[in-house]
């Protein structure tokens, strides 16, 4: 009976820390979500909510076999999405990988790229967030761009 019982409670902490994970996971996409819902929309705000201060945006860029890494400021970004335009800046994401330790998640999303109907580019974002008085928000994002391989 005593095993009994000390198995029932290794299952119940199995079930609570999956359900905490989740709820960190969900949490997390939430945060991701928002910022392409806010680029989509035009809203600069709700964009800006998915970052900390201070938070750094890079892009892989490989022109002609030679690769090199573009800083891109957060503040010119948001700004961008604020501005107003004809064609929705709609990227279309989906959630590969999320690693969660503690106050720390990477997160890497495959995505493609629409300016309004039409097809832009692909690749990939990887994400850094951290856990603070505001929740989960971004504090790195870097990309890769491309046109050919898009799934």
């Amino acid at each position: 009976m005593k095993g009994l019982v000390i198995f029932a409670l290794f299952l119940l902490c199995l079930s609570t820390n999956g359900f905490a994970q989740q709820n960190e996971e969900d949490a997390i996409k939430k945060n991701i979500t928002n910022l392409f819902t806010g680029m989509k929309e035009g809203d600069s705000t709700l964009a800006r909510s998915a970052f900390a201060n201070g938070a750094i945006m890079q892009t892989i860029v490989n022109k002609m076999g030679k690769v090199s890494v573009r800083n891109e400021s957060v503040n010119n970004f948001i700004q961008l999405i604020g501005t107003p335009h004809q064609e929705k800046y709609d990227e279309q994401i989906v959630f590969t990988k999320i690693l969660i330790d503690g106050a720390l998640a990477s997160v890497w999303t495959d995505y493609k790229f629409y300016l309004g109907e039409k097809f832009s580019h692909c690749g990939v974002n990887s994400f850094q967030l951290v856990k603070g008085d505001k929740g989960w928000q971004i504090v790195y994002i870097i990309d890769t761009r491309r046109k050919e391989g898009c799934k």
